[in-house]
C-alpha cells in the first residue's frame, strides 16, 4: 500500500493510503512553506567531492553513506543540507521492519509537532534523478516524495530520505524513487533502528535522533 499526503486535510484523509503490492507503505512526503533554503541557494562555497561520504551519527550508532555521481542534483542538496547542520538533531520518524527507516523532516525538531511528521521539509522539490541499474538494495539512500497521482513526475521531496532495511520489501519500488547514494559501513546500525517499537503511525516509541551528518574527508 502506497502512502501519499496532500495539503488538504480532506483529501488527506481520502488518499492517505492506496496500493502496493506487498502491504508497505511508499516513503512519503510533501513540502511546506517552512522558510529554509532556496532552489539552487548554495549552503557554502566549498567545492563538491565526484561522490562524497558522510557519517550519519544517530542514538543507536553511526551510519556511514556515500552519494552518487550519477544523481549530481540530490548529491548537492544532500551536501548543502549536510554541510548548512539541517538534518542534526531529527528523528527516525517512519520506521517499517522488513522496509525501510525515513528522516529529514524539520517538524521533528520542534516540539509538539507529531501530528506534521512526514510533512516538511525546505519548500521546494528536486527533479527525479531515476537512473537505470540503481535499486533497492539494503542500505541504498533514496529520496522519499509525494505520490503519483498528485506527483507524476515523481520529484523527490528537499530533505526527506529514507536508508533501506530490506532489499526484498523495498524492491517494488526500484524506478519510482530516486536512489542517489549507498550505505558503506552501519548496516547493523539500520537493522537495529528498524527493530525499534513504533507506534500506530509507525513513529518509534523512544526517539531515534540523527545527532549529526558530518562529511568524512579522505
Amino acid at each position: 500500500m502506497k502512502r501519499i499526503l496532500t495539503l488538504s486535510l480532506i483529501v488527506t484523509m481520502a488518499l492517505f493510503f492506496s496500493g502496493c503490492k506487498n502491504g508497505n507503505k511508499a516513503p512519503k512526503d510533501i513540502n511546506t512553506d517552512q522558510p529554509s533554503f532556496s532552489q539552487g541557494e548554495t549552503a557554502e562555497p566549498e567545492e563538491i567531492a565526484e561522490e562524497p561520504v558522510f557519517k550519519i551519527s544517530t542514538t543507536k550508532g553511526d551510519i556511514v553513506v556515500k552519494l552518487y555521481k550519477e544523481t549530481p542534483l540530490h548529491r548537492d542538496n544532500f551536501v548543502k543540507l549536510a554541510r548548512s547542520g539541517y538534518y542534526d538533531g531529527m528523528l527516525f520518524h517512519r520506521v517499517i521492519k522488513n522496509f525501510m527507516i525515513q528522516g529529514g523532516d524539520p517538524f521533528t525538531k520542534q516540539e509538539g509537532k507529531e501530528a506534521q511528521y512526514g510533512t516538511g521539509g525546505p519548500n521546494y522539490t528536486i527533479p527525479a534523478e531515476i537512473v537505470p541499474g540503481k535499486t533497492h538494495k539494503k542500505g541504498a539512500l533514496a529520496a522519499a516524495r509525494r505520490g503519483d497521482n498528485v506527483n507524476p513526475e515523481k520529484a523527490s521531496s528537499g530533505s526527506q530520505f529514507y536508508l533501506v532495511q530490506s532489499e526484498e520489501g523495498c524492491k517494488h519500488l526500484d524506478g519510482e524513487y530516486t536512489i542517489f547514494g549507498e550505505t558503506i559501513s552501519g548496516l547493523d546500525v539500520i537493522d537495529k533502528i528498524a527493530a525499534v517499537q513504533t507506534n500506530n503511525r509507525n513513529l518509534p516509541l523512544e526517539p531515534v535522533k540523527i545527532i549529526s551528518v558530518k562529511e568524512v574527508k579522505e
